[in-house]
């Protein structure tokens, strides 16, 4: 069933529903500042075209009748979400509401662009024996335009490469390729913590560090998003240095293969992230005070944004999160020392730094694409 609404009016409805539903009529006509026969007639019509349905066994009985929600038909439609490394295709099917119901990996034997592109073909076709997929999304680590030109991906060693045209061509399914993440900060936007926040940011840590945000409900973006600028925001100027030479930066001081660098010759050994994590809650002092230094500096860098950019939430993902975890106290004193104590409290939130966020949050750029006009990609109803 396609996504058609019949004018604005009635895709503002349809929107409201996906993003904050299931709601009763009511409160959609009071959301909305619609006529109770005006929101009544879009409805019935939006009912009859099978986008939204009625969901009795969730109406809330008080005095007088009790009021149905409308809510949408999640499981109707279906978007793959992409990830890529160098030696794979990560993908996840989500629904309509951007819940994950499946989620595999295929191998890669380069990453020269018509491999890859054969490779999420073959996802494709993988997911599309058992779900029907509306579109594809893939979040890429680079520079990305609206068109989904990868214009800059050094880690694929890409450059000027038309990757969402690519892949319609070779699928026959709408494709939309965008930052990795850019598709993260919306994931969260529309479906994840920061629902109902006009105004948060969000923080990554892993192979780099990332920075979204999305202020006045919409998401914050330009030509050098996806650069990465924020990796070499200076955060401790007795910390090691960076690849570039950057003298304690946030590459330097908060990335997972920095981190288990220091770590490893802290040890005299190698040490990877899991045994990381493991020496620091066994209070093995040098991966203690790795840990320490780096989370002092992770909340410098949150405490930085909070003082720029006024975030009501920050949220912390990636493949790195677990320092957030570990290393609590150390953060909150990063956060202390650089943030006014007449300042209202920063309100920090984890979230999960598998693969499979990174795929669901390509999928809701893929449902982006699919529910909204492609200029409107990004914005958001209140």
């Amino acid at each position: 069933m396609p996504w058609r609404p019949s004018d604005d009016l009635a895709q503002a409805v349809a929107l409201e529903v996906l993003l904050h539903g299931p709601l009763p009529r009511i409160e959609l006509a009071r959301r909305l500042d619609l006529a109770p026969a005006t929101l009544t007639r879009i409805s019935a019509e939006l009912i009859d075209a099978g986008l939204l349905i009625e969901a009795p066994h969730l109406a809330e009985r008080r005095n007088g009748r009790p009021s149905i929600p409308l809510d949408v038909v999640s499981d109707a439609h279906h978007f793959l979400g992409i990830k890529l490394s160098t030696d794979s295709v990560m993908a996840a099917v989500t629904d309509l509401r951007a819940e994950v119901v499946d989620y595999f990996e295929l191998p890669l034997s380069s990453a020269d662009p018509a491999t890859v592109v054969q490779g999420i073909h073959a996802a494709t076709e993988q997911a599309g024996s058992t779900y029907p997929i509306d579109a594809i999304g893939i979040g890429v680590g680079g520079v990305v335009t609206r068109e989904g030109v990868v214009t800059s991906a050094p880690f694929l060693g890409w450059t000027d490469v038309p990757l969402a045209a690519m892949v319609q061509e070779r699928t026959g399914i709408p494709a939309f390729a965008a930052n990795d993440l850019a598709a993260f900060t919306e994931a969260q936007h529309w479906f994840g913590l920061g629902i109902g926040h006009d105004n948060f940011a969000a923080i990554t840590l892993g192979v780099g560090v990332g920075f979204g945000c999305v202020a006045n409900g919409r998401l914050l973006a330009n030509d050098d998003s996806g650069v990465g600028l924020v990796g070499h925001w200076p955060l401790d100027p007795n910390g090691r240095t960076c690849v570039k030479g950057h003298r304690g930066c946030a590459e330097a001081m908060l990335t997972v293969p920095a981190i288990v660098r220091n770590a490893s010759d802290a040890m005299g050994r190698p040490v990877d992230w899991g045994e990381f994590l493991t020496l620091v809650h066994e209070g093995e002092p040098e991966a203690v005070r790795i840990a320490s230094d780096s989370g002092r500096a992770l909340g410098r860098l949150i405490a930085a944004v909070a003082n720029l950019v006024a975030p009501s939430l920050v949220i912390v993902g990636g493949e790195g999160v677990e320092l957030a975890d570990v290393a609590a106290e150390a953060v909150q004193r990063g956060i202390r020392e650089d943030r006014d104590p007449r300042a209202a409290p920063v309100h920090v939130e984890l979230t999960s730094g598998s693969n499979t966020s990174w795929c669901r949050g390509a999928a809701v750029i893929a449902l982006q694409g699919y529910v909204l006009d492609r200029r409107r990609v990004g914005s958001r109803r209140g």
